[in-house]
């Protein structure tokens, strides 16, 4: 039976381009963390009440686990050639793959809104600096839906630059990372000395004011690591959506391994080591880096600094919260809607969902955006625990193109009702946990909660026969790539 066009375009079939190598993960990863909520996050870290080297380990003990948790989608993604919502298919059903799909877009294309927004804030304050002046001007007073008229201008201008990236495809954004990535090093590792230098080498890394018991402390530590983890969880969903173009398995690992455990640890360091130089010489934390920027007193420095967050913003954000939408989307109407109109449909709606309220309103981001984030772990559990322990990597990537019984895909009307009776009760528990305030000590650990319960009823249920079902292919899908 031939493929249907109610599941299958160019963008979502197996492909045949494998160009992404260790380096363009590794400068992928740099672009997811090299921004100004990557920065703000690490720093934070060393505010919970632990002492310096607690945090360290417990930031190394989760990034670790991110690690091996990635490596799950990627090795996935490499082996199939597929992306996220085709991967999908296989415990969901052909259609039911619309759930995680749909699910993982909204989040993005919230967050994408939201890091659009950051960016253009970087470059607000840069012309600020540059120009004194537009700062009483009407163009900076003047209001439209929340927004400044000056506001909106940098936003578009961040909103187009971002589009134009996209439009590409794949390719373009695999050449975007190559240098995005590493540029912020310089500015990074530049003001981390000026900062140093400023403050005369004497800082404090244990930053917080806060004395823990013994108990508090060990739950402390233990939330820092599921905080680490929950940082990545989107990306830890739907890696495949990179590691499709690897051209083996050993240039997926040793690029997560680099760009994760490696970079993300360095990363941290220096952000807490910058933290810590503003208490000295500014006599309080500043964990936004690009407020630090803004106070350099040379022009030609704060212009390079501003710039380079606001590439970096972008970056953050076609990673994690662009290509995602854009096949996400296309799975819904293959038919209709490629990769590039996916990405301009996100890109249309980041603006209708004005992201400056949604991020000025810490009621939305913590129960809408909160909420939807508890949903990924189930989603995490069910997908991966079918794929490695119940299929055991064994797919017939046709049968995920083939609408109809003929594909063991198919499950009853394209949906299957397990992994919906898996996601459900999971999905509920974890939204309890991370929303309820009762619940708060827990909160940072829905995730697992979710995870653990989406894969444990997934695989109670899996273990009881179907009356009817074809059993779960024995044929193992070629790697058009090969394995490394």
């Amino acid at each position: 039976m031939a493929a249907s066009e109610r599941l299958l375009n160019a963008d979502l079939a197996p492909t045949t381009d494998r160009t992404w190598r260790t380096y363009d993960l590794f400068a992928m990863w740099m672009s997811d963390i090299h921004s100004i909520g990557g920065y703000t996050f690490a720093a934070g870290l060393f505010f919970l009440g632990l002492v310096a080297w607690q945090v360290l380990v417990a930031l190394v003990v989760g990034i670790i686990i991110a690690f091996l948790a990635v490596n799950l989608s990627g090795i996935a993604g490499q082996k199939l050639g597929v992306p996220f919502p085709v991967l999908s298919r296989i415990s969901f059903g052909l259609f039911g793959a619309n759930i995680p799909a749909l699910t993982r877009a909204i989040i993005a294309i919230a967050w994408y809104g939201i890091q659009t927004y950051l960016a253009s804030v970087a470059i607000l304050v840069l012309v600020l600096r540059v120009s004194p002046s537009v700062g009483t001007s009407s163009l900076y007073r003047s209001d439209l839906l929340g927004l400044s008229y000056l506001g909106w201008i940098c936003f578009l201008i961040i909103w187009v630059i971002q589009l134009l990236v996209l439009s590409r495809g794949m390719e373009t954004v695999r050449r975007y990372q190559d240098w995005a990535g590493p540029l912020v090093w310089v500015v990074m590792l530049a003001l981390m000395v000026w900062l140093l230098v400023l403050a005369g080498g004497k800082i404090n890394l244990n930053l917080s004011s806060k004395t823990l018991s013994s108990g508090q402390a060990v739950l402390a530590f233990f939330t820092a690591i599921s905080l680490v983890v929950a940082y990545f969880s989107t990306l830890m969903l739907n890696f495949c959506d990179f590691s499709r173009f690897a051209p083996t398995r050993r240039s997926v690992i040793v690029g997560n391994l680099l760009g994760l455990p490696v970079n993300f640890t360095a990363f941290a360091v220096v952000s807490v080591l910058v933290t810590a130089a503003t208490i000295t010489v500014f006599g309080k934390a500043i964990t936004d880096p690009v407020l630090i920027v803004s106070k350099v007193p040379n022009t030609a420095v704060l212009v390079l600094g501003a710039a380079m967050f606001a590439v970096a913003t972008i970056g953050i954000n076609i990673v994690a919260n662009f290509v995602s939408p854009a096949y996400d989307l296309a799975n819904v109407a293959p038919k209709y809607i490629n990769f590039q109109r996916g990405g301009l449909i996100a890109a249309v709606v980041s603006i209708v969902v004005m992201p400056w309220k949604i991020y000025a309103n810490p009621v939305a981001v913590n129960y809408f955006l909160g909420g939807l984030g508890a949903l990924l772990g189930p989603l995490f559990g069910i997908i991966f625990l079918d794929y490695f322990l119940i299929r055991r990597q064994k797919v017939d990537v046709d049968d995920l193109y083939r609408e109809g019984t003929s594909s063991p895909y198919w499950y009853q009307g394209g949906v299957n009702p397990r992994a919906l009776a898996a996601f459900i009760p999971a999905a509920a528990v974890s939204l309890i946990v991370a929303l309820l305030p009762a619940l708060g000590s827990a909160a940072p650990f829905s995730w697992f909660i979710g995870a653990g319960l989406g894969a444990g009823i997934y695989w109670i249920l899996s273990a009881v026969p179907a009356p009817g079902r074809r059993p779960a292919p024995t044929r193992v899908a070629p790697s058009p790539g090969g394995q490394g």
